[in-house]
């Protein structure tokens, strides 16, 4: 009977070990859930245009943009996972009434952008099999709906944008080695560039971790069920990886366009020109690519924009049937709009950029005060890095440039 006592306590590390490695494993499908969100129809059409604009220069812009977007995932993860609450949540916490602003912000700014997203599927398609742009965004749709139609949705999630995230990089990577680019000069202007332009450097921060890409791995994770202290080192792990594999996937992208860039190609203007670029760089196949590139990064966005949209929309007690239900239907009613207008409507746009631009500054500062000022003890006996504090506070600073930046924008293009 001695022999028995010992049993209990060995079963228990056993059960915290497999614990712990299947909360590795969603953590992976949410940082490629994070990653992919980024990486959606504006992620290529910014990137073709600031290549062609920049040229190797751009390199710079890549790797400061990287950086930022590392400092504000890691607080941001980090004080998510470690309270188990979503951003909402805390907000609310903090200030009742900031958590509900904040939520409808995040999900009327995801509808919109949402809409442009399905129409991305819809070009994707069309450049990929030649079918019309229309009915390739009702196909991209369809098939998100159905993810959320199965009884395991979040593993199917997670394991659909780890496949799609995947798939974009390979595609990217071969026509980056058939257009030849001066590798060399782009090595060079990530440490010494040729020019640096800080417009260009912001407008990429807001476009991946702007909006709810902020948080789409975040809560996936603890939606998941992984959180608390014991994770704080998976955790950040898993926050800096997903920034780095959205700029390996942007570095790659602007490989591959900068060798036709520099081979001195004429773009049309009227046009895409990563699209153009591929084509050039390798014929019928790499336009053919671009489409299955510019899909995968559509559809992978459908569902990020949708699923966290959701998010903020449920809480951690809503049933699994109600929030696959609400994401469907919100898929669908952008779908709908986009078969009705053929893409996102001007004035739409112009109010959920500005939705956009509020998000961020709005929210993080709901983190930032919740880790600085340990407010109601939401993140418990945690000690919260002071260093990281300070990165995060600064890191607030720009995202508050962002937000009037892109305020000032936007009404110029209203008043104009």
């Amino acid at each position: 009977m001695a022999n028995t006592q010992p049993q209990p306590v060995a079963s228990k590390a056993a059960t915290d070990a497999e614990r712990i490695k299947g909360g590795r494993s969603v953590l992976v499908g949410a940082l490629f859930l994070m990653a992919t969100s980024a990486i959606g129809p504006g992620f290529i059409t910014q990137t073709g245009q600031f290549t062609y604009q920049l040229g190797a220069a751009f390199a710079f812009a890549i790797l400061v943009s990287i950086l930022i977007d590392i400092a504000v995932q890691l607080n941001v993860w980090r004080i998510i996972g470690v309270s188990g609450l979503r951003a909402h949540e805390i907000a609310n916490n903090l200030l009742p009434g900031l958590g509900v602003f904040l939520a409808i912000l995040v999900a009327l700014g995801g509808f919109v952008f949402n809409v442009g997203n399905v129409a991305g599927g819809g070009l994707g398609i069309n450049s990929m099999l030649g079918l019309d742009a229309t009915t390739g965004g009702i196909i991209t749709a369809v098939l998100a709906v159905l993810i959320f139609l199965s009884k395991k949705a979040g593993a199917a999630l997670d394991k659909i944008v780890v496949v799609l995230g995947v798939v974009m990089i390979i595609a990217t990577a071969y026509v980056a080695f058939v257009s030849n680019p001066p590798v060399g000069d782009a090595m060079k202007n990530f440490v010494m560039p040729e020019k640096v332009d800080f417009t260009i450097i912001t407008t990429l921060v807001g476009g991946t971790v702007g909006g709810y890409i902020t948080y789409a791995g975040a809560h996936r994770m603890i939606d998941a069920g992984v959180q608390g202290p014991e994770y704080i080192k998976d955790i950040a792990n898993s926050s800096a990886t997903g920034v780095i594999v959205t700029g390996i996937m942007r570095f790659l992208l602007f490989l591959a366009i900068l060798g036709v860039v520099a081979g001195g190609a004429k773009f049309a203007t009227d046009s895409s020109i990563a699209g153009q670029a591929f084509g050039i760089a390798a014929g019928d196949l790499g336009t053919r690519l671009f489409g299955v590139i510019l899909w995968g990064a559509s559809i992978s966005s459908v569902i990020g924009a949708a699923y966290t949209s959701v998010s903020f929309l449920t809480h951690k007690n809503t049933s699994a049937l109600v929030k696959n239900g609400m994401t469907i239907a919100f898929i669908v009613a952008s779908t709908i709009v986009f078969v009705a207008v053929g893409k996102a409507p001007a004035t739409l746009l112009i109010v959920a950029g500005a939705v956009n631009g509020l998000i961020l500054p709005v929210g993080f500062a709901a983190l930032l005060i919740v880790a600085t000022f340990r407010v109601k003890n939401m993140l418990g006996a945690y000690r919260y890095p002071l260093w990281l504090l300070v990165v995060g506070w600064l890191s607030w600073a720009l995202t508050v440039y962002l937000g009037i930046s892109s305020l000032s924008g936007i009404a110029k293009l209203w008043n104009g």
